[in-house]
């Protein structure tokens, strides 16, 4: 292939840019509620984010990139022209990185899967043909963009109830509190042990069955659960706090949760959204070394690892940016808040990593806090600002589809005959 090394270039960098969007954009995610509730600050959230966000997009971003590489159009349309798939994953990449810079650089929350997922398509439209664009696929992960926040939303409202009946609308809520916090420790713990056992460390040469997957699993969010009864039991109550805010104290205990749930959300993010990066990168990878359009082909550790470091340089850079709006804007949260809806996206994330389907951590996200605030009531919420985020989405298809058109034409005419 005459410019072989170009396009393995051009890939690379595509991809960093692109994760480095991934990174500056969608990291609000996984850290925005927990700034916003306070518990963590801006700096130790890019802190906590950087390392959990690299080990889910290492260890555990191979399963959904798949979904990606290869579901979204069909390839075997282009296999006696396979330069044109490559033009079309680096117009895709570029498209989606662009429009993730301006985006970000503005504080707008969007989907990252989104823009990589629309880019696809509109330069598979224009490039191949409407016909090798996989509908049906593509319909599947459209209706996850409405599931996932429903059923995070569903998730995020029953925990924070659970919270409410179990520590909040009790007698004694800081002494119910120390009693039943752990158990919700246990669980974020018990997640990410999971996605990492069942998805993750397969891809560093370690497999594990059913039963010692979670055993395994268990005992991380025992070993998790010990960690925080540590830190909780140095949390004093405040009497005379307490007498102006009842909650303050529990407040405290749930802020030491949310450190838990933090990484949780991390993890879960770095190991759902790295795809949107590597992915096409794989796609152009695996032609360049086998000179032909293949519809499986192994992913390098070194691609996962180019996603994984843009990845934590984004949120490094301009991550801040996101965060303040997502975290501070959508609704008034505390630890107890931003628990329920961290875990509840967590968890559904997780759940959709592991599945394969790369659904929007965005939306996963706001379903959550929507969900959250409607256990408090909807006057809890600034509809102002969910709209606008509504609005952001709806612009986003179009906008990383027209651009990867624009990118393809470009690319098309500098390497085409």
């Amino acid at each position: 292939m005459e410019f072989s090394l170009w396009y393995l270039g051009l890939a690379a960098a595509f991809g960093l840019f692109m994760a480095w969007g991934i990174g500056a954009n969608d990291v609000a995610n996984a850290m925005a509620t927990s700034v916003g509730a306070r518990a963590l600050t801006l700096k130790q959230a890019i802190g906590v984010a950087a390392i959990f966000e690299f080990a889910g997009a290492f260890l555990a971003g191979g399963q959904v990139t798949a979904t990606i590489r290869n579901s979204i159009i069909d390839s075997s349309d282009v296999a006696g022209n396979p330069e044109m798939l490559i033009w079309g994953m680096l117009a895709s990449l570029l498209a989606a990185g662009t429009w993730l810079l301006i985006a970000s650089s503005r504080g707008w929350p969007v989907s990252t899967t989104h823009s990589i997922i629309g880019a696809i398509v509109g330069f598979a439209v224009v490039g191949i043909g409407i016909g090798s664009v996989h509908w049906g696929q593509v319909g599947q992960i459209a209706i996850s963009w409405v599931v996932s926040p429903l059923l995070s939303g569903v998730v995020a409202f029953l925990l924070f109830r659970s919270v409410q009946k179990l520590i909040l609308d009790t007698d004694n809520p800081i002494r119910n509190a120390r009693r039943y916090v752990p158990a919700y420790i246990f669980l974020v713990g018990f997640i990410m042990a999971l996605v990492t056992l069942m998805k993750g460390l397969s891809h560093v040469g370690l497999e594990f069955s059913t039963a010692e997957t979670y055993v395994i699993a268990i005992a991380t969010g025992l070993l998790t659960m010990v960690i925080g009864i540590f830190g909780i039991r140095r949390i004093k109550a405040v009497v005379h706090e307490d007498d102006e805010f009842r909650f303050t104290s529990v407040e405290r205990i749930f802020g030491i949760l949310m450190i838990f749930t933090a990484c949780g959300m991390a993890f879960a993010h770095g190991s759902n959204d790295v795809a949107n990066a590597v992915g096409p990168v794989a796609a152009v990878v695996s032609i360049v070394a086998s000179g032909e359009v293949g519809q499986t082909s192994p992913l390098a550790t070194w691609v996962l690892l180019l996603g994984a470091i843009g990845i934590v340089i984004g949120l490094s850079t301009f991550g801040w940016r996101v965060i303040k709006t997502v975290g501070r804007k959508i609704t008034e949260l505390t630890p107890s808040r931003g628990f329920a809806a961290e875990l509840a996206t967590a968890s559904t994330v997780v759940l959709a990593s592991g599945t394969g389907i790369p659904i929007s951590t965005t939306h996963t996200l706001v379903g959550a806090v929507l969900g959250v605030g409607m256990a408090r009531g909807i006057g809890a919420l600034n509809l102002q600002v969910v709209t606008n985020i509504f609005l952001s989405w709806v612009v986003t298809l179009p906008a990383g589809g027209s651009l990867a058109v624009v990118f393809f034409y470009i690319f098309k005419s500098i390497f085409g005959a």
